[in-house]
């Protein structure tokens, strides 16, 4: 399970033309496919954004790897969004496509002052569907 299947119903939450700020791990390896917006009006609304060439991304490379630095994390992310917004400022939600990012979401939440959304998300909603 992704956190990517949250995509289509946010941008169906915010307005145009608010963005979708996507962050992951290695932009790089995240696709077009798998974000499963056909429609290019939609696609343009969608902002990636990685981590590459941080300190977590370094650190996971490692075999074996280092324990989880939160604070590298949240630098690496908050980094991340920053350059983010200065591209695109009409960044109005941000999607964690990464499954280590969840540590950090309460922090960028209250620095990014924007709503943050990631794989915990979607499983409590999947969760309390089905409870």
């Amino acid at each position: 399970m992704s956190s990517l299947i949250l995509l289509p119903a946010l941008l169906r939450q915010v307005p145009s033309p608010g963005k979708i700020a996507v962050l992951t791990y290695d932009s790089k390896h995240l696709s077009e496919d798998l974000l499963g917006v056909a429609d290019p009006a939609e696609r343009a609304r969608v902002v990636i954004g990685g981590i590459e060439g941080g300190k977590y991304w370094h650190d996971e490379l490692k075999r074996p790897a280092p324990p989880m630095d939160i604070k590298a994390i949240e630098s690496d992310v908050a980094d991340c969004i920053a350059r983010l917004r200065g591209a695109h400022p009409e960044i109005a939600v941000i999607l964690f496509e990464c499954a280590g990012f969840p540590t950090v979401a309460s922090a960028i939440r209250r620095t990014a002052n924007l709503p943050v959304y990631d794989i915990t998300d979607l499983c409590r909603m999947t969760m309390a569907s089905i409870a």
